[in-house]
């Protein structure tokens, strides 16, 4: 697990890009990050299983899913998004 207790970032001007290939470049960026988030939670809820906290981690492990989710439906944008591009 990557150590975050020391995260931080900026949302600020995520949305300030003038084109297509600006947008893509953010995009890929969130993504690996959001990716990165969906594998710390994931262990989190491995944690909380073991730890005897089930329903914690059940719902928590329904959050991964739904983040994984958002993260497979932020790829096909990009890959649509890549093929404009060429």
């Amino acid at each position: 697990m990557h150590d975050h207790h020391n995260h931080e970032h900026s949302h600020e001007n995520i949305t300030a890009f003038d084109s297509t290939e600006q947008a893509v470049k953010v995009l890929d960026y969130m993504l690996d990050h959001n990716i990165h988030h969906a594998e710390e939670l994931h262990e989190i809820c491995h944690k909380l299983e073991l730890s005897g906290e089930a329903e914690a981690a059940e719902y928590l492990d329904k959050a991964v899913d739904a983040f994984r989710s958002g993260n497979d439906l932020m790829h096909k944008a990009l890959h649509l998004l890549n093929k404009e591009e060429k």
